[in-house]
């Protein structure tokens, strides 16, 4: 897939990955049999970092300790994504800590989201 095709810039001037067109690729070349089980959450118009993390536990359930702390490393959230995971918190009655655990953050992680933006405190 060209680069440049899974690349958009967003209104903050940051790029921003193509999730859809990246895994709908992933799952058409590597796993066509889960196409079925990933097909509502492609349905939507542009997928989120949420969404991207759902099919990514989809085609890969089981990673040793070590392989998700590695990906965890990798990941960078968009200001959207950050308000989504504060806002399913408030609607879940979590903890720091809980939601921590549900998102595979830390949980300093999220207090220091919950600072930068104080609407969800």
């Amino acid at each position: 897939m060209d680069r440049k095709k899974q690349e958009i810039i967003n209104r903050y001037g940051f790029k921003e990955v193509n999730y859809k067109e990246l895994y709908t690729d992933l799952i058409n070349k590597k796993f066509p049999e889960k196409m079925v089980l990933c097909q509502n959450i492609l349905k939507k118009e542009k997928l989120s970092i949420l969404d991207a993390i759902e099919l990514h536990n989809l085609l890969f359930p089981k990673q040793s300790p070590q392989e998700e702390r590695l990906n965890q490393k990798r990941k960078s959230y968009m200001k959207n994504d950050i308000l989504k995971i504060l806002k399913y918190q408030k609607l879940h009655n979590l903890t720091n800590v809980q939601t921590a655990l549900k998102f595979k953050l830390s949980r300093n992680t999220v207090t220091k989201w919950k600072r930068a933006f104080p609407l969800f405190k």
